[in-house]
């Protein structure tokens, strides 16, 4: 199990998970963040610090938003594992299903 981030931070990719994340295992694309599956340890940090209520855990994630834990998944397909964000930086990609997105309006 681990847990996912949804529709609600594409385009906007606040970062306050990633400066919370204790294993550096959230991943920015250029739209959304992803978390590793792999990497994750299930510490539920990332979740609470969210400001717009994007990261679920796997089994609470919202039935419109259950195709965003295959993204958070296979956005690392050709990544691999690579043991920490921090040090990728920004990855130039995101997971089609984000890229099909229309520009996501956020309240400011």
């Amino acid at each position: 199990m681990t847990y996912v981030i949804a529709q609600p931070c594409v385009d906007l990719k606040d970062l306050a998970c990633v400066d919370e994340c204790p294993v550096d295992c959230i991943y920015e694309g250029n739209r959304m963040l992803y978390i590793h599956p792999d990497e994750c340890v299930d510490c539920g940090a990332c979740e609470p610090v969210c400001p717009v209520e994007a990261i679920f855990y796997e089994d609470d994630t919202p039935a419109e938003w259950k195709d965003y834990y295959t993204a958070n998944v296979d956005f690392f397909n050709d990544l691999g594992s690579p043991g920490g964000a921090a040090k990728l930086g920004k990855i130039d990609k995101d997971h089609p299903i984000i890229e099909a997105l229309p520009p996501q309006e956020h309240d400011e």
